[in-house]
């Protein structure tokens, strides 16, 4: 396939709670506008923000010096379902998607069009060589994606992966996955691909804190696993083997007990164990099958993945 002839890069940008980092987003965007050459646009998708973000920006992108499209969701949905909703609202060649928070470094986006410019590569991913995160984040951060490596997508790099860039081809089979409840960057991993690693360093925050809570990366890795693999129900089928044989071993103890006459109450013992343990084996069983179908009658609704409340664009020209 020959590659496309001048291409042009989409910049999608979810933003939550980043009105203090807003006036430093758009001058860093606007450098990366001016190298990324004619056709370039930025996609802001703000994901009920609850502080003056959107404000912000529908004030300040009209004389931004750039294309922009500025797209306000009906309610926090999440980082994930808004950059979704900006991938398809894109219309550029290239589309890269870029944090609020300028943790990632703004050339990171321009090493992603370069890799994905002459269709070298379907898709972009970048890579944290190192971090200047809290040592407790860190920590948490190594746990996590250590787990999601072993138990999700063993390709992942070690680091893990925040940023990206696809291709419109690419991006188009990432929007026809429409299962709720699911792993975007998993996701990504599934569909294969030409893939590209752009290692970069992941700068402090200057601005406000995360809003990547430990209840939200734990949200994540259960959505990950329960949507992309079948490890907890071969889990569940081991743990079966063994209760098994746990229950044959205490049937063997109990049967000889019974017999020397070292049991006064017949049968009880081995009945207490066997309720005890059945009785919770049971509960996790349960909690496992019910996930899965929960998630199954999640995806028979056909709700979308995220409402959009306005959408509004502006062009270069009219700065």
């Amino acid at each position: 396939m020959q590659p496309i002839l001048n291409p042009s890069l989409s910049l999608v940008v979810p933003v939550y709670g980043n009105e203090a980092s807003i006036e430093a987003l758009l001058d860093a965007i606007r450098a990366i506008s001016d190298r990324a050459g004619p056709g370039f646009e930025a996609v802001f998708v703000v994901d009920g923000s609850p502080d003056r973000s959107y404000a912000i920006l529908r004030d300040r992108l009209p004389e931004a010096g750039f294309s922009s499209r500025l797209i306000s969701l009906s309610r926090n949905f999440g980082s994930f379902s808004a950059i979704r909703v900006g991938l398809e609202k894109a219309r550029g060649d290239v589309i890269a998607v870029m944090a609020a928070d300028l943790q990632e470094p703004p050339d990171l986006v321009l090493s992603f069009f370069e890799a994905l410019r002459n269709d070298a590569h379907d898709v972009a991913f970048g890579v944290r060589e190192q971090r200047f995160d809290p040592w407790l984040s860190r920590l948490a951060s190594n746990v996590f994606w250590s787990l999601y490596r072993r138990f999700v997508i063993s390709d992942i790099p070690k680091g893990g992966v925040d940023i990206f860039a696809v291709t419109a081809r690419f991006r188009d089979r990432v929007i026809k996955l429409t299962e709720s409840h699911a792993s975007l960057l998993a996701q990504l991993f599934w569909l294969g691909g030409r893939r590209a690693f752009v290692g970069y360093q992941r700068r402090a925050r200057a601005h406000g804190k995360s809003a990547w809570t430990l209840r939200k990366k734990i949200r994540y890795l259960s959505d990950s696993v329960f949507a992309f693999t079948d490890l907890p129900v071969r889990v569940l089928i081991a743990i079966g083997g063994v209760s098994m044989l746990v229950a044959f071993v205490l049937g063997i103890i109990t049967l000889a007990a019974k017999l020397s006459g070292l049991v006064p109450v017949p049968g009880y013992a081995g009945t207490m164990l066997a309720i005890l343990f059945f009785s919770a084996f049971n509960s996790l069983a349960l909690g496992v099958v019910g996930m899965y179908a929960w998630r199954a009658f999640e995806n028979t609704k056909g709700r979308p993945l995220a409402v959009i409340q306005s959408e509004e664009m502006f062009d270069e020209e009219s700065a």
